[in-house]
């Protein structure tokens, strides 16, 4: 049984890319998304355009964690051309390079520690901790994490708080922040100026709502999920963290392709290095990888998700408002 850092050595040899299939994934899913974004405009076909504009919703997703392995040096590392592609591709999605791997590497380095930081995760605190606080703080805690927040990620998330409020802080760290702000306004005003509102909601809105929510929700339902567990700072441990607070998103393979494997949560917190499309080639070889808490997309382990607020330290389990409540009482 491997266990520790026996288990991150064996998981080296995943970690090598194949440079021309990451050149191909990245590239075809690059011209995917723009004849999908095309065809939002120049689709005669009303209900093609609207098929063309949740797709591409959904190819932003795939592209995304494309991205998010280019961050942590997965995939093409070394190549100026993809660094330049993926900057911009940062910057057009509302989740720059400045903040977005400061932000990231930091969750990776720091996950399910308690205090859990809400720096590059979703805020989470104990249950007595919510006790102590203000209604105005309970109110904002509960608001952090709940699924309007979460639907709403491309206005909550991915504008306000990765982008704007980076930029925000300190406009010098993050000028890359300021820069997708107005390109972001830039593009969506010139769609809906020359093209129209229809073309407007089809080829910016839709894609931008979709791409953001289901990113939002994924990294939430990744650490957030029944059974999830989480540790304080002397117990902690980066193997334990990546096993037991890490989850394995069970999806079909359609939404495996769209999402770039980024279910396979647990491994990719083992070694960030596996490119994903490795990762389910990891997991089937190392069968310590296979023995992991899962959840998926079915609506009843979205909402046991979903209805998860705070962390019980002496039952050492996450619960909800109603298990709060019957606590207390």
């Amino acid at each position: 049984m491997l266990s520790g850092k026996e288990l991150i050595i064996a998981t080296k040899e995943f970690a090598e890319e194949y440079k021309l299939k990451s050149w191909y994934y990245t590239l075809s899913t690059f011209f995917l998304l723009i004849a999908l974004l095309a065809g939002t405009y120049w689709n005669f076909n009303i209900f093609g355009r609207i098929i063309c504009s949740i797709l591409a919703g959904l190819v932003i997703v795939r592209l995304f964690v494309i991205y998010h392995d280019h961050q942590h040096g997965a995939i093409l590392q070394k190549s100026k051309i993809a660094d330049i592609i993926f900057t911009c591709f940062g910057i057009f999605i509302l989740a720059p390079p400045s903040i977005w791997k400061r932000s990231h590497d930091f969750h990776h380095k720091h996950n399910s520690k308690m205090p859990v930081s809400e720096v590059g995760a979703f805020p989470t605190i104990t249950k007595e901790e919510f006790l102590n606080l203000t209604k105005v703080e309970r109110f904002g805690y509960l608001a952090s994490r709940h699924a309007i927040t979460i639907l709403f990620g491309y206005l909550s998330i991915f504008f306000y708080s990765l982008t704007f409020y980076s930029f925000w802080n300190s406009p010098r760290k993050h000028i890359d922040c300021g820069i997708a702000i107005l390109i972001h306004f830039a593009l969506g005003f010139c769609i809906l100026w020359f093209l129209g509102l229809v073309t407007f909601i089809l080829s910016f809105f839709i894609p931008f709502f979709i791409a953001c929510g289901m990113g939002a929700y994924l990294f939430y339902i990744q650490h957030n999920f029944p059974g999830v567990s989480f540790s304080e700072r002397k117990n902690w441990s980066y193997e334990y963290a990546a096993l037991e607070s890490s989850s394995f998103l069970v999806l079909n393979p359609v939404m495996n392709w769209f999402t770039a494997n980024i279910g396979y949560h647990h491994i990719h917190h083992i070694n960030a290095r596996i490119p994903f499309y490795r990762l389910p080639e990891a997991m089937e070889s190392i069968p310590e990888l296979q023995k992991v808490k899962t959840t998926s997309f079915k609506i009843k382990d979205v909402v046991k998700c979903l209805r998860l607020k705070f962390w019980d330290s002496k039952t050492r389990q996450m619960i909800g408002l109603k298990e709060l409540k019957k606590s207390v009482a």
